[in-house]
């Protein structure tokens, strides 16, 4: 399958992908988030981008790739700039940061909008005068030496020195994204007075060093549920001497802030139908209902999905194989950066499952099998590796048999039971919250993936996983860094703060691992 490289203008950012794809999963593969109400029929219109150089307007949607491109999005099809719009904070509406009084008058005030993920931390430097996004950074969660996961780290922060140690990792983390942004923007961080952090209930204890013991014990409950403002010099971040820091509320011991702000910039307590949001990733959330009633659960998928516990896993780096798709009897894959692959991230493992599905190389229990009937090009990556059945997804061609087996990327059985339990946990959440609410698959209408890794999966493959609810495929939409976009408009408007506080209230906790169901749910859930 022949495979094409797309620049998104203005973003400055490169793909490669496979013909045939359309533009909307283009831009799912480069982090640009389009705003495809309809899910993708091209009904809603709200995908126009342009394509250079002639300036040809085409819904993203529909346009199916065939050439190398150059494509400019605009910037009314931008999920989360309309959104921003609907909140109040554009340039031509009310800005109302909450910054002390006697910098309100200054020519120069920049905010940062804080994501704190297990895995990664995202920040934004933010023109508080005018809402503007001025630069964005992101970095690995340097806490990650010690756990890939929150329960880990609940673990080694057993005493006050080692607390101290996960809390400046972290800080020193952001103070570095603060240097790179000034100087992305040319900025002077002085000029810094206010930072809004969210994240996961765990990593806003850290942020703040509060005690996390309690975090890791049933009933798991937090230390404190409220937003805080504590002076930067107090917490040594490195903006405005008098700046403030500002951390959001958390929902329950499980579910922070994070979710607070994911569920504050897809307005879902103004859904008049339901929706079912999920943040996938090694701590997931996933929140179910209405404006009228809203539930909440973490589920613990572990680090599956970032590449971690997988043989040839990588988070979403250069040469890991982030899309897998069936070609003629054989399969194609998409390579962040090109080139030959070196690694597989969470979308492409996604993928690559649902492929072995498709063949019946696994059955539903996840088992590997050995077909009669395959297509040759798919028998022949069937092998035998360290006494159990493997998948090659690449293997290098006119190389010793040593460097064959050095440079391929494969599944094993293993692979497949660790993408089990990160989507039985997931599938398990769901089906809790979807009782609680008393509603089939069938009565869900909105499906929202939020998160950094949401926008790369395919949602036909999530479905066949059975790691989403099984609606239409027009009802999945990708809504890319909620949390990031949310804790943005809390760090802009008074208004926004004041809703976040209200949500906090309104979005009912369920733990899920306390329900009497739940291991028959989970076990069930292991099913493919």
């Amino acid at each position: 399958m022949k495979h094409f490289s797309v620049i998104f203008k203005p973003d400055g950012k490169k793909i490669s992908i496979h013909a045939g794809a359309t533009l909307l999963e283009a831009a799912g593969q480069a982090g640009i988030i389009l705003n495809s109400v309809c899910g993708g029929k091209g009904i809603c219109k709200k995908c126009l981008v342009k394509l250079e150089p002639d300036g040809k307007q085409v819904l993203a949607c529909q346009y199916r790739i065939q050439s190398d491109l150059i494509v400019t999005i605009l910037p009314s099809s931008r999920y989360f700039e309309q959104r921003i719009l609907e909140h109040g904070i554009d340039t031509h509406l009310n800005v109302q940061p909450t910054i002390h009084e006697k910098y309100r008058d200054k020519d120069k005030i920049f905010g940062l909008a804080v994501d704190l993920g297990t895995t990664t931390v995202v920040a934004k430097l933010i023109d508080l005068k005018n809402g503007q996004c001025l630069a964005t950074q992101a970095a690995l969660n340097p806490q990650r030496r010690h756990g890939d996961d929150v329960v880990s780290r609940i673990a080694y922060a057993s005493s006050d020195a080692k607390l101290a140690e996960l809390q400046k990792l972290i800080i020193d983390c952001i103070n570095g994204l603060v240097v790179k942004l000034c100087k992305q923007a040319t900025v002077n961080a002085k000029y810094i007075y206010e930072i809004c952090v969210v994240g996961n209930t765990t990593m806003n204890h850290v942020f703040l060093k509060l005690p996390v013991e309690q975090l890791g014990q049933a009933p798991y409950k937090a230390f404190s549920l409220d937003a805080h403002d504590v002076p930067a010099k107090k917490l040594n971040m490195q903006i405005n001497l008098d700046g403030n820091v500002h951390t959001v509320e958390n929902i329950a011991g499980f579910v922070g802030s994070d979710t607070i702000a994911v569920a504050l910039a897809t307005d879902i307590d103004s859904a008049e139908e339901v929706t079912f949001i999920v943040d996938i990733g090694t701590n997931g959330e996933i929140v179910l209902g209405t404006k009228d009633k809203l539930y909440a659960a973490s589920c613990a998928a572990g680090p599956a999905f970032e590449g971690a516990r997988i043989t040839c896993g990588s988070r979403a780096a250069e040469g890991a194989i982030e899309a897998v798709v069936i070609d003629n009897g054989d399969i194609a894959l998409d390579i962040i950066g090109g080139g030959e692959p070196c690694s597989i991230c969470g979308s492409g493992l996604i993928d690559a499952v649902a492929v072995l599905l498709d063949f019946g190389i696994i059955d539903a229990s996840g088992r590997f099998t050995k077909p009669d009937k395959l297509p040759p090009a798919i028998a022949d990556r069937i092998i035998e590796r360290d006494e159990q059945l493997s998948f090659y997804l690449f293997r290098a061609a006119n190389v010793s048999e040593r460097l064959v087996n050095e440079r391929a990327v494969f599944l094993t059985q293993k692979d497949v039971r660790e993408v089990q339990l990160a989507k039985a946990a997931i599938q398990a959440g769901a089906k809790i919250l979807q009782r609680k609410l008393g509603i089939e698959d069938s009565e869900i209408q909105h499906i929202l993936l939020a998160g950094a890794f949401g926008n790369y999966i395919r949602p036909q493959s999530a479905m066949r996983l059975g790691l989403l609810p099984n609606v239409p495929l027009e009802r999945i939409r990708f809504v890319g860094n909620a949390a990031s976009s949310g804790a943005q408009m809390i760090l802009l408007s008074q208004k926004c703060r004041d809703k976040a506080r209200e949500l906090a209230r309104k979005i009912e906790y369920i733990e899920i691992a306390h329900e009497k169901e739940f291991t028959t749910i989970f076990a069930d859930s292991m099913l493919f």
